[in-house]
Parts: C-alpha cells; structure tokens; sequence
C-alpha cells in the first residue's frame, strides 16, 4: 500500500511508457505503401493545403516579404479555382500585426513564434512577455519552443511549469508546444516531452522549430500521435499535432495523412487539430493538383516564390 501511495503522487508524464523503436520504424514504414489515386488523391491534396502553416522565420524577413505570403495563403493560385486557403501563416511576433493586418477576412490564423525561438535559450519572464506581445500584436496561435537545455538535464518539472505559464499569457491564442525532437535522441524522450506539453496545457504539440536536422519524421510523428491518442483516451481532451520542417513533397504529406487517420482517426483530418509546419511543401501540393486536374505538369515557374 506504501508504495500505491507513493505512485499517486508522481506526475503521469513521469510514467510515460516505453517504446519499441523497431516496431515503432517498422509501423512508420507501412503508412507509406498506401496507394492514393485519381479523386480521392485530389480531395487529399486539397486538405494538405489547407493544413499548412505557411511559414517565414528569417532574420531577413520585412513587411513586403509577409504581405507577399499572406497574399499567397489566400490565394494560393489564382490560376487554378476553388483551392482552399491554407490554415496560417506563421511569423515572428514583429510581424504579426502585419501579417494580421493583410489577412484581415480571410479566415487564415495568425501564428507567432516565441519564447526566444528558435534557442528557447531565455528566462521565463522574458518568454512571459514574448508571449503576451504576439498575442496583444494579434496573434491566434503561439509556437513556443520548451526549455530544451533543462529537459536534457531531466529538469521535467520546469519544463512543465514553463509550458503552463505560457499557457496562461496566451490568453484565448492556441498554443503549440515545440518539442525539437532532432535532438531527444530517443523514442522515449519523445514520448515524455509529449506527454509533459500535453498535461501542462499544450493545444498542439510540435517536433520541430525547422532550423536543424533531423525535423519531422514519421516514426517520430506516429510515437507523437499515440501520445496524443492516449491522452485523449485517458482525459477526453483532444490535442493537435503539428510536424515541421523536412516535409517537401505532397506524396510524403499524404503518407502523414494516412498515418493520422489510421492513429487518431478522421476526426483529427482538419487544420483545426492537424497541421504542416511548411512552405516549400506548398508549390509542390499545388504542382500536383494541377497535374491531377489536367494531365500535365506546370513547370515551378508559374508558382510563386514563398
């Protein structure tokens, strides 16, 4: 009975499961040999676009550069008609009021990364404050990336308390949790930091900032899902997945849309619970509708330039 007792009180991210990396590989690599055709690879292509987080994170990055991309993430080809828009377009916090400003209407969310993106390398008040400025800015979603040097450290607990004081400063803005699973290491770190971000009040979790390698896999993204499925079996509340970075080629993306459905099941396949951190993935998904619809590829000329 002591010890029943003594396991009340650990966190249940502290008794987050094991994984089976090779079952967990092997299972990742059977989503890819669905096959996809004709209409129904269409009506696929389409959800794709209209999942992506269309997304500009540069040092360079100017009002005209994110008013370009606003324009694109609501008219993604005015050549082709009856595209849906894509879910967001995703800036740095000084740019929110702008890219706001532009997509005024249209239904796209504002998103804003903070909390010292991409590093994560800030104290808390300073992150407290990033937060509230992209949401006062704007802002309907926040990246935020977790303190990645104290998770390494098995600082659990403070990546905990950290995640659900954002939480708080985003107010109503939806918070995305992420997790740069590049540099876990293992399934099971994944596993952990997924179920920490969830139980402190994650409304989406993430793999990637996008700016290292290794980004989103899919053998990470499904360890990813089944924590969120558990979760929702566990709690009833349901959680959005969000992989970024590395994901170029609509064929890849449908192969994660596949994944989604069999793991979490038709419920997560909208822009409300999934998304695709991207914005090259955008022209290759519109290449292939066009391709799709008329038999013939358009040359990447006739895309813009995200």
């Amino acid at each position: 009975m002591a010890i029943a007792r003594s396991l009340q009180t650990i966190p249940d991210f502290a008794l987050s499961p094991r994984i089976d990396q090779v079952g967990v590989e092997e299972r990742a690599v059977r989503f890819t040999t669905r096959s996809i055709k004709k209409e129904t690879k269409l009506n696929g292509l389409k959800l794709v676009l209209n999942m992506i987080d269309l997304t500009t994170l540069e040092g360079k990055d100017t009002d005209g550069k994110v008013k370009q991309l606003c324009y694109k993430a609501i008219h993604p080809h005015d050549a082709v008609p009856g595209l849906p828009t894509v879910a967001a377009i995703c800036v740095y916090p000084s740019m929110v009021k702008t890219a706001k400003k532009a997509l005024k209407g249209s239904g796209v969310k504002c998103a804003s990364v903070a909390t010292a993106f991409p590093s994560g390398q800030a104290p808390k008040d300073v992150k407290i404050r990033d937060t509230k400025y992209a949401v006062n800015e704007g802002a309907d979603e926040v990246d935020m990336v977790i303190s990645r040097g104290k998770f390494h450290a098995g600082e659990y607990n403070f990546v905990f308390d950290e995640i659900a004081a954002i939480k708080e400063a985003c107010g109503d803005a939806r918070l995305k949790v992420i997790l740069e699973t590049g540099e876990l290491g293992t399934f099971d770190k994944v596993r952990r930091a997924s179920d920490i971000a969830m139980h402190a009040g994650a409304d989406f979790i993430k793999t990637s900032t996008g700016k290292i390698q290794p980004a989103a896999t899919m053998p990470v993204t499904l360890v990813m899902l089944e924590a969120i499925r558990d979760f929702y079996y566990k709690t009833g509340k349901r959680i959005g997945m969000k992989p970024a970075g590395g994901i170029s080629k609509s064929k890849l993306a449908l192969h994660y849309l596949v994944m989604v459905k069999e793991v979490l099941g038709e419920d997560w396949l909208n822009n409300e619970w999934f998304r695709f951190g991207a914005s090259s993935l955008a022209n290759d998904v519109l290449m292939q509708i066009v391709k799709e619809q008329t038999g013939v590829y358009q040359s990447a000329n006739y895309f813009s330039v995200d």
